[in-house]
């Protein structure tokens, strides 16, 4: 598969909204987009300037893009308090932004069905894969969000399923419910493709269920997002990433 070459962007906010209580989508635009090119699953980095002076990245997975309109959409969790949250907390029409784009090598994979589970941070990337696959492929999400109001309608088409789990259910500080879910979800028949993301000791775990099923290696697409309790480094990754 060939994907796109990441180019320098520059961007400006041309819309803000809140999807959920806890979830601001940012519309980004700028005139030369009408030569954006991407796969879904993929992400932006944006350079983020910090009080210092200094810029960081922070990578937020491509929600959707409109060609016409010349629009990026990227969904942002409000959790925290690094740059990236001040920045989306401070977004505004007309507000700049330079970014790099595509960037990733996670995207719909060749297989008979598609799995999808993570954390709140998972939710766009899994949307815009789901979106995006043929009404005639199977697919299963397991989403873990803080609670019912974090749930978000998806343009699904064919046999397609979400299964919401909720922070407020939990032991805190544990993602037991959800491991368990997927360690003994009752799965489309085939060879199918797995896309983990979100808190790095989550998506170890989720790997994990999936390994003692009996899924190869090969069928597993992982990405940690964060660390817990943990700043990601200045690239916009965490320091360690899950494997």
């Amino acid at each position: 598969m060939k994907f796109p070459d990441p180019t320098s962007w520059q961007l400006a906010v041309a819309a803000v909204a809140e999807v959920t209580p806890r979830m601001r989508r940012i519309q980004l635009t700028a005139p030369a987009l009408e030569t954006f090119a991407y796969l879904p699953g993929q992400d932006v980095a944006l350079g983020i300037r910090r009080d210092d002076g200094t810029t960081v990245r922070r990578r937020y997975t491509i929600r959707r893009f409109t060609p016409e309109a010349r629009l990026l959409e990227l969904d942002v969790v409000m959790h925290g308090d690094g740059p990236g949250m001040r920045w989306a907390s401070a977004a505004a029409p007309g507000l700049p932004i330079d970014a790099i784009a595509p960037r990733g090598k996670i995207t719909v994979a060749d297989a008979e069905w598609h799995l999808f589970a993570g954390d709140a941070t998972a939710v766009p990337g899994a949307l815009a894969m789901m979106e995006a696959l043929p009404a005639d492929v199977a697919a299963r999400a397991f989403l873990r969000v803080d609670d019912a109001t974090e749930r978000q309608p998806a343009d699904l088409a064919g046999d397609k399923r979400i299964s919401w789990r909720y922070e407020q259910t939990a032991p805190a500080g544990t993602a037991d419910d959800l491991i368990a879910a997927v360690a003994s979800a009752d799965l489309p028949h085939g060879r199918g493709h797995a896309y983990l993301a979100g808190e790095a000791s989550l998506v170890l775990a989720l790997k994990a269920a999936l390994l003692s099923r009996g899924w190869d290696a090969d069928q597993v697409s992982a990405k940690a997002y964060w660390n817990r309790g943990r700043a990601n480094a200045d690239r916009g990754e965490p320091e360690q990433r899950a494997s």
